[in-house]
């Protein structure tokens, strides 16, 4: 048996052991069947985002591996000016925010609206301008524009097939997570799978 296959299935025992939990060793292999720690993780969604933005579906001025860290530091808690000092620049945070939004990794806040959701859509579909609406709505263009993105994103389709696959992605994060916790001390807590995506030079 090969030595890594060997040191995952002796951590799946000793995680069974020290927490009597046997169920999660089947599913985890049944749904993705891969360990990854946090750095494999943000360089298998930045695969995903590279391919999503060489589709055209997406465009931003980040690269794939800073909407990688984006939407990590997202599903931490990190805010928008947070994520964008992750970045190396606050100045990004706008940035940030609108990929969050086109994501679909919604906030409370961006649905704060100080105005009718609906008679914004309604004025959307007017034919008047944006300066037009944003006046009657009492906001600001940019604001206008801020908030239309957020409308246009929860309907968006074209999005979804991308946004499941890294939500598979994160999901093997969290088993990780949770089956090394209780042995980050051992040896074993090293036998980390080496995937695909930390081969690639995502940039």
């Amino acid at each position: 048996m090969p030595e890594e296959i060997q040191k995952k299935e002796q951590l799946l025992q000793l995680f069974t052991n020290m927490t009597g939990n046997t169920q999660i060793v089947e599913p985890m292999k049944k749904i993705h069947g891969t360990l990854r720690d946090s750095d494999a993780v943000e360089r298998e969604i930045a695969l995903i985002m590279r391919e999503l933005l060489d589709q055209g579906i997406f465009k931003t001025k980040l690269r794939p591996i800073q909407l990688a860290k984006l939407i990590c530091a997202y599903h931490a808690g990190k805010n928008d000016t947070e994520i964008a000092r992750d970045l190396g620049d606050e100045k990004l945070s706008k940035t940030v925010a609108r990929a969050r939004v086109r994501m679909k990794l919604f906030r409370e806040l961006d649905f704060k609206m100080p105005f009718d959701r609906f008679k914004m859509e309604e004025l959307m579909t007017s034919g008047k301008t944006m300066k037009e609406i944003s006046e009657e709505l009492g906001i600001s263009p940019s604001t206008l524009r801020e908030y239309r993105h957020v409308l246009e994103a929860m309907i968006d389709r074209d999005m979804d097939r991308y946004i499941e696959r890294i939500k598979d992605v994160m999901e093997d994060r969290d088993l990780t997570e949770q089956m090394t916790a209780s042995a980050t001390k051992d040896a074993f807590g090293e036998s980390i799978d080496i995937t695909e995506a930390e081969l690639i030079d995502i940039t």
